[in-house]
């Protein structure tokens, strides 16, 4: 199957084959019809599998075949749970319409208001905007949302568990009824299912993953080791090849700045990506990594989503994730297309019942491998009987460790307000409190 044979426009083509794309993934040859119909799509796709262009493609080619915009007014309305991934989106729409004359713009939070209230006066085709600076738009009326036709609601699991549901409700309440809704997640898990009813009109269906599955071209492996000598053992991972690009997830953003300032003193370049960061030290970090000046780069949960790199080869998890699922949406950062990646979790005694959630979720073995010299005071245990960190506890203060090596750090990055409670370190079992401003 090729693009051409979707019903894809010379124009799109065209800028498919600069990027060197040849034949759609799965999610691209079921969504793209589907979207260029006209019809409502509720779409189920992991992180990797060419989402954005399954929906970028054809909102793309529908502005480019409708009526010009209708005064300053934007056509389509892109709702996305963090900035990097609007972003990220904003990116990838302007790559694939580079021979069409449509315009786009990110709307979030973090930077000031001022150049966006100023692009929106010029007038956008499309916004792509995360849900609580889209609100703050909407209540100093300088967006007006009476001419959107399509609406994308991308990783819409990710906005529910960052507990935007209300905000999402303000938002489609000020829409026009007669629109074209794409809603696409991870999974289609019971509360995707209810949101689904709520905005989409008799949606078709689209799943191209099995929910919770892995790319088979990646390799998982754990190295047991007691907490208090994690980032030594971090160390001597990454000293194993220097120069290899390597995204480090961290469960807190303390934790995560903690372990950047550890690892330049250590003469790692490196830097860290969170929720208290602010907008250009984000966008700089995420930059940095892109492009080889930094190569390690230490991330939560929900700072990470949007991240793109093609080809990443190692993901290693520093903290295991509270909730098993995240470790999947970690480890779909590597081998993708095809290409071989590695995971690589370093686990202590106390994190056993994570990881035992973990494989119960995967429904596979995970390799135990002990590093010589990293050996842990006690076995890790995956039994049922093994302990698991208690949320909102605080864990025993480990023996303090000998400070890394001196050497003078590379670079540094500035800490500033940012995500609110949507943040790497966020506890999901709790109530949900009222949505963080993205």
């Amino acid at each position: 199957m090729s693009f051409e044979s979707l019903g894809l426009v010379p124009a799109l083509l065209r800028a498919l084959a600069d990027q060197g794309y040849a034949q759609p993934t799965p999610i691209q040859a079921a969504a793209i019809p589907a979207v260029l119909e006209g019809v409502d799509l509720l779409a189920a796709a992991q992180t990797g599998t060419g989402k954005t262009a399954a929906f970028a493609l054809p909102v793309l080619q529908r502005l480019s075949a409708g009526a010009p915009m209708n005064g300053k007014r934007p056509r389509v309305l892109v709702l996305t749970p963090t900035r990097e991934l609007a972003a990220q989106v904003n990116d990838n729409l302007r790559e694939y319409g580079k021979y069409l004359r449509t315009s786009s713009a990110t709307i979030f939070g973090g930077v000031s208001m001022g150049p966006q209230i100023q692009t929106l006066r010029r007038g956008v085709d499309i916004v792509i905007a995360t849900p609580g600076r889209l609100i703050d738009h909407l209540q100093q009326r300088t967006i007006d949302l009476a001419g959107i036709e399509m609406l994308v609601l991308d990783e819409a699991d990710r906005m529910l568990d960052m507990g935007f549901l209300p905000a999402l409700k303000r938002i489609l309440a000020v829409l026009p009824k007669q629109r074209q809704t794409l809603l696409f997640s991870a999974t289609f898990a019971p509360p995707i299912k209810a949101l689904a009813m709520q905005f989409l009109r008799d949606p078709r269906e689209v799943s191209v993953t099995p929910p919770n599955t892995v790319a088979s071209t990646v390799t998982h492996r754990v190295h047991p080791v007691d907490a208090a000598r994690k980032r030594d053992l971090l160390l001597h991972v990454l000293a194993q090849d220097s120069r290899r690009q390597t995204l480090v997830f961290s469960r807190t953003k303390h934790g995560a700045d903690k372990l950047v300032r550890y690892l330049e003193a250590a003469g790692m370049r490196a830097a860290a990506i969170h929720g208290n960061k602010s907008q250009n030290a984000r966008t700089r970090a995420l930059g940095d990594f892109k492009s080889g000046r930094i190569t390690v780069l230490v991330a939560t949960d929900i700072a990470a989503r949007g991240i793109d790199i093609d080809q990443l080869p190692i993901v290693i998890n520093f903290d295991l994730p509270m909730v098993a699922e995240d470790y999947v949406h970690r480890i779909g950062r590597t081998g993708r297309a095809g290409a071989d990646g590695m995971a690589v979790s370093l686990v202590s005694h106390e994190e056993a019942g994570l990881l035992r959630d973990i494989r119960k979720l995967l429904n596979a073995e995970i390799e135990v491998s002990n590093l010589a010299g990293f050996e842990p005071s006690q076995p890790l245990r995956v039994d049922a009987g093994a302990p698991r960190p208690v949320q909102g506890q605080r864990q025993p203060r480990p023996p303090r460790q000998n400070k890394a090596p001196s050497h003078r750090p590379h670079g540094h990055t500035q800490s500033n307000s940012g995500e609110g409670h949507a943040a790497g370190n966020r506890k999901r079992r709790r109530p949900r409190r009222p949505a963080a401003k993205a």
